[in-house]
């Protein structure tokens, strides 16, 4: 598949970094015609419509309003949809905010709903209704497999059970433990590769598969830290430090490591892909081969059976 074949792509969290600059980047292959930028804040999404039309000079841009983070809001957005969307990028997400092991309405801590259930949410209603006409691809982290040199723990459960896999969607699997964000983060994005995987052995006619960035200047992962600690990720480790340790590289190569994914055939459906071991920058790989469990089976079908209990459960 290439981007001739791609007419319009629908991008999550596309008012800011990475999502904005995917947005910015696609608008510049000619043979796409409609970009929906998928937001929850729509005066930020009116300002990145502005800011994209300004700089790719096309008027392709139309505004979804979607919260990822509350199925309600992704089914109102899955009615909404009158045609098919070629492709799907599913970038929102992030450390959770202020509160990010706070349980929501749909029995889910907000990390998860943000990072994964809305989006599970959102493309198995896209394939059930015939809403997705070629490809989606899942935004994932490195954080999945571990990165020790962040001090992200990789995921361990003892059983791989789909119990197991549930207790990191509802935070019951951190309960007791000195909060660590990142590892979180990493647990949930772990889940979310391994849905991923699952879904496109589900739908082997569609191009299914997760992709991670790498280390990305210029996102808004920062902002929810305490302000000495934003200080010191935005204007010292981001720019300064991560890049001399192979742990950060620009904005706009971490959006084209996305939308390389979409489209280079050489990455395969239902596989996820990132930078090697102890580094956030550099080639791509499938992440299997540095973390077995990405790439087995049973694991995913566990981890798609629990993503998809709290979304089936709202539908009842």
């Amino acid at each position: 598949m290439d981007y001739n074949s791609i007419k319009s792509v629908m991008i999550t969290g596309a008012n800011a970094g990475i999502g904005k600059e995917i947005a910015r980047q696609i608008a510049l292959k000619k043979s796409v015609d409609t970009i929906y930028l998928a937001c929850r804040n729509k005066q930020r999404a009116l300002s990145a419509k502005k800011e994209l039309e300004a700089s790719t000079g096309r008027s392709i841009f139309k505004i979804v309003e979607v919260d990822v983070s509350d199925l309600a809001s992704v089914q109102r957005l899955l009615s909404s949809l009158e045609s098919p969307v070629d492709a799907l990028i599913m970038n929102a997400g992030g450390a959770g905010g202020a509160a990010p092991m706070v349980m929501t309405k749909d029995g889910v801590s907000y990390i998860f709903a943000q990072n994964v259930l809305g989006h599970a949410a959102l493309l198995e209603g896209m394939l059930a209704a015939g809403k997705l006409g070629k490809a989606a691809l899942f935004v994932g982290s490195e954080g999945a497999r571990g990165v020790p040199k962040m001090g992200i723990k990789r995921p361990a459960l003892p059983t791989s059970s789909p119990e197991e896999f549930a207790g990191i969607a509802t935070g019951t699997a951190f309960a007791g433990k000195k909060l660590d964000i990142f590892s979180v983060y990493g647990a949930v994005k772990f889940v979310g590769v391994l849905w991923m995987a699952d879904l496109a052995r589900r739908y082997p006619d569609f191009r299914l598969l997760s992709v991670s960035p790498g280390g990305t200047q210029g996102t808004e992962a920062a902002n929810v830290l305490p302000g000495g600690m934003r200080f010191f990720y935005n204007r010292i480790y981001m720019p300064v430090l991560a890049p001399m340790f192979g742990l950060a590289h620009s904005l706009q190569t971490g959006a084209k490591r996305v939308m390389d994914g979409l489209v280079d055939p050489s990455f395969k459906s239902g596989h996820f892909y990132g930078t090697k071991a102890n580094t956030l920058t550099g080639p791509f790989v499938d992440q299997s081969e540095i973390f077995a469990d990405l790439g087995n089976a049973t694991v995913q079908r566990n981890a798609a059976e629990a993503v998809n209990r709290f979304v089936w459960l709202t539908r009842k």
